[in-house]
């Protein structure tokens, strides 16, 4: 078997978990709901409001999405036993990780693009202005926010030996650079380290990029400037070039490469007894 073989065999076993349909089903659900109440009632709707909604919303949700889509792929396979029976195929760990990977991210990246063409629809029929591009530009920046989700799922996944340290894991890493990063106390729990602890003077842009670093979150809500136009909302109209978009879709792709070549490099070196 290769890289795609265990990926059809994957996709087989995970279609069938009606959790993953769910969550994706509520993402589709915040969509319509954003994009139907942004014009409800109101004389010169833009969705560019409903869409900086999303984002919002997407920051906290979209993480969950890829957990609990990719977080039990290999270690899963590992403490039922599984793993030995698909190593002895034959295939390398390289192609199982990979595989998994294939198989979460077709999910994942499906769920997505399903709710964007959904309230690319609504947005047609119900906005004076529909902003189509920054709807696609939009749906390409969250898949590949999802997909930094996805990567350090399956790295996890493919470093831990049972489903509940592959739950702590994805969870801690949720809870640190998800939910921190969102209600504010990562940016200051950095400023503190940086300026009070170490006694540098570092900036506050500065400050955002190292947020930016460890923070696939922060990443993606400060790429979404590729999106809106300057000044639009929070959006400063005057970022520094390591805080512009592009640099911010940079740092998640690697987001997206680093945690996924650490969970090969770990799961080849493990004994699986």
């Amino acid at each position: 078997m290769s890289t795609l073989a265990v990926a059809k065999k994957d996709f087989l076993d995970v279609r069938r978990a009606k959790i993953v349909w769910f969550v994706g089903a509520l993402y589709v659900a915040f969509m319509a709901l954003l994009v139907y109440f942004g014009q409800n009632g109101r004389p010169d709707p833009t969705v560019l409001n409903a869409l900086w909604n999303l984002t919002a919303v997407g920051a906290m949700f979209i993480p969950l999405i890829a957990l609990v889509t990719a977080y039990l792929a290999i270690a899963g396979e590992r403490e039922s036993g599984g793993i030995k029976y698909m190593l002895s195929i034959p295939n390398s760990r390289r192609d199982v990780v990979l595989g998994k990977f294939l198989t979460r991210t077709a999910i994942v990246s499906a769920s997505i693009a399903v709710a964007f063409l959904i309230g690319g629809a609504l947005t047609l029929a119900w906005y004076p202005s529909p902003e189509m591009d920054t709807f696609g530009i939009m749906t390409a920046l969250t898949v590949l926010y999802a997909l930094t989700y996805v990567a350090v799922a399956i790295g996890i996944s493919a470093a831990t030996a049972s489903r509940s340290r592959a739950m702590g894991g994805s969870i801690a890493f949720f809870f640190i650079t998800s939910v921190l990063n969102v209600f504010g106390p990562l940016q200051l729990a950095i400023d503190y380290l940086v300026n009070d602890l170490a006694g540098l003077d570092v900036s506050m842009y500065q400050i955002m990029f190292v947020q930016s670093l460890v923070s696939p979150t922060a990443a993606y809500v400060n790429s979404t400037g590729l999106a809106f136009p300057d000044g639009f909302r929070t959006i400063p109209p005057d970022l520094p070039w390591f805080l512009q978009g592009e640099a911010m879709v940079v740092v998640m792709i690697a987001w997206l490469v680093v945690p996924l070549a650490l969970g090969i490099w770990q799961f080849e070196r493990v004994d699986l007894g």
